[in-house]
């Protein structure tokens, strides 16, 4: 919603009977155009009042139509149908919107619910030893996306990539490798081999089923600091982090905390030890448990019967260490939904444990990334990997823009490995934002680097266009809104010129910038700022499509305020899909 939702609230209020809050969370965008910008619906009100929802929306409208102030940004009350809707007058509304952008600058949007409150967001975390495939690409960008969020919310974010670097599949690498390991190879080929390792693990123990029993005791070696086991793992773990490292690089994202589940190995017996002196251990068939089937969530195993730990167990050490790192107000585990009953099995633990900040643990679960045309399986060394993908898809933009600029018959622009680079690897990472993160997202190519509809470069060329227009307004009349001295160029623009429908719709849209952040944040939603930024850019384009609509005319006054309006766009763009990660090219 935007800043006209409050005021219209106030005065519904007291026609409703009911307090400011309760009005408020009845109003929302009327149905149809025409019907005014906010509209509050009578229907849950007709069998309270018995009347029909339009007798009771016609006197709710003349009621607070009454105490309608003359002047404000509310210019009429009206009742339509079966709805009280608010008329906003369009000219104020402009002069109030577009001036608020240009004074905050970078920080329009910006929140400070957050306080400065710690929030560790835990995302990415890949498995040492494979490849970073493109399942791995939703826990990233989301995740990150979430750091941004965070951050401009006003809320202290760390960024933590909690690496697989421990559990039962280092045991079977480790048990492949006494059969083939091979460090010369390892040296040449670097994760792939390790890759091609695990794969060979996979294959063989469907015929040799005691070549599991070895991983096991592997992993037992691994865990009891055995020196050769700690060499080898050491040394995998090196050459994955370096192929990360790249990925990461390419998307780029950093880290303010990066740690693998080994770190966390001498402090896990500390949480077992307070687990069995609580009494909630328990022997089920050789391995130890905690028993939760009083809240149905079944048993969640501790300690295997040779004395290894599992996730949940590292897990446990990993959340108390990080409130007593960080002190967070909440704690945010990007990981996918396959995931769930593992985290409400932590949360739960961690209850029984005492531990009065568990309910600040939020898990963000994700659906799947799909190819439309085949499946993918680390096991069997069918993966598509993602740093291939973003390769691609640099590859794709540079494509495009290399034929967009034969067409026109120009020349390649300056710096085009790295426009390139910021329309390919930004199409990838907003198209998997703009989902609901609970869906499942099927990959298309030409959907993703498509400039036109719900696309990263579709955002990306809107913003640059008006770049593009700002250059063009200052060789027309020798100023740009934004870069004149106070009481010249936009402090003097008349913005009352900006007094169509569609002007006033974009400017709403604008407004609601905030709002949507705050509700991503609160709900771990990226898409619903995806959807902010898609819906201003829309509405832009429709003014622009519009002919008789030219930010660059002969009446210079009218041209300031358009531009002014223009630049405003590129603002909330610009900030908006930074907050995601996804950088804007100055010109496309």
């Amino acid at each position: 919603m935007n800043r006209y939702v409050r005021p219209f609230a106030e005065l519904l209020a007291p026609a409703l009977g009911c307090d400011i809050e309760t009005a408020q969370d009845g109003i929302a965008p009327p149905p149809k155009p025409g019907m005014g910008e906010l509209g509050f619906a009578c229907f849950a009100l007709a069998k309270e009042r018995r009347q029909a929802p339009p007798a009771i929306a016609a006197e709710v409208a003349a009621a607070a139509a009454e105490s309608l102030s003359p002047g404000g940004p509310i210019a009429a009350i009206k009742a339509v149908g079966p709805y009280v809707n608010a008329f906003l007058d369009a000219p104020q509304v402009a002069d109030e919107v577009v001036r608020t952008v240009f004074a905050e600058g970078e920080a329009f949007g910006r929140l400070d619910i957050g306080r400065g409150g710690a929030v560790p967001v835990d995302f990415s975390s890949p498995n040492i030893a494979k490849p970073f495939g493109i399942h791995h690409l939703r826990s990233t960008v989301i995740g990150h996306a979430l750091v941004g969020l965070l951050e401009a919310s006003g809320y202290r974010p760390i960024g933590i990539n909690h690496i697989g670097d421990w559990g039962t599949q280092f045991g079977q690498l480790l048990a492949i490798w006494q059969d083939q390991g091979d460090e010369a190879r390892l040296a040449d080929e670097g994760i792939d081999y390790l890759l091609s390792l695990y794969v060979e693990f996979n294959r063989r123990k469907a015929e040799q089923p005691e070549l599991q029993d070895r991983a096991r005791a592997c992993f037992k070696s691994l865990e009891d600091g055995e020196a050769e086991s700690r060499r080898l793992w050491k040394l995998f773990r090196d050459v994955s982090l370096a192929e990360f490292e790249r990925v990461y690089g390419l998307l780029g994202i950093r880290f303010d905390d990066v740690r693998g589940e080994s770190f966390y190995e001498d402090l896990m017996a500390p949480v077992l030890a307070e687990l069995q002196a609580g009494g909630l251990l328990t022997e089920s068939e050789e391995a130890t448990v905690v028993d939760l089937e009083e809240w149905d969530l079944g048993v969640a195993l501790v300690r295997k019967r040779d004395g290894s730990t599992l996730y949940i167990t590292r897990d446990l050490a990993a959340a108390d260490y990080r409130r007593t790192t960080y002190d967070f107000t909440r704690s945010l585990y990007v990981v996918g939904g396959a995931q769930s009953l593992h985290f409400k099995q932590m949360k739960q633990i961690l209850s029984l444990l005492g531990r009065d900040w568990a309910d600040q643990i939020e898990h963000v679960p994700f659906g799947l990334m799909r190819f439309s045309d085949r499946k993918m399986s680390t096991r069997s060394g069918d993966i598509i990997l993602l740093e291939a993908v973003l390769e691609q898809a640099v590859a794709l933009a540079r494509e495009t823009i290399l034929s967009g600029a034969s067409d026109k018959g120009r020349p390649p622009p300056d710096g085009l490995d790295d426009l390139a680079r910021q329309i390919g690897v930004g199409a990838v990472v907003f198209n998997d934002l703009k989902h609901r993160r609970a869906r499942d997202v099927v990959f298309d190519w030409d959907e993703v680097l498509s400039f036109e509809g719900s696309t990263g470069p579709y955002l990306q060329y809107t913003a640059a266009r008006i770049a593009s227009m700002s250059d063009k307004f200052r060789d027309r009349f020798g100023w740009v809104p934004g870069e004149q001295p106070a009481g010249q160029g936009d402090d003097a623009t008349d913005l009352a010129r900006l007094d169509r429908p569609e002007e006033l719709a974009l400017c709403l849209a604008l407004d609601g910038l905030p709002a949507s952040l705050e509700r991503a944040v609160r709900l771990c939603e990226p898409s619903l700022v995806a959807d902010r930024l898609l819906d201003i850019a829309a509405r832009f384009s429709t003014l622009y499509a519009q002919r008789d609509w030219k930010v660059i005319s002969d009446d210079a006054a009218t041209s300031g305020a358009r531009m002014m309006l223009a630049l405003a766009t590129r603002r909330a763009l610009v900030n908006g899909l930074g907050w995601l990660g996804i950088e804007v090219p100055a010109r496309m």
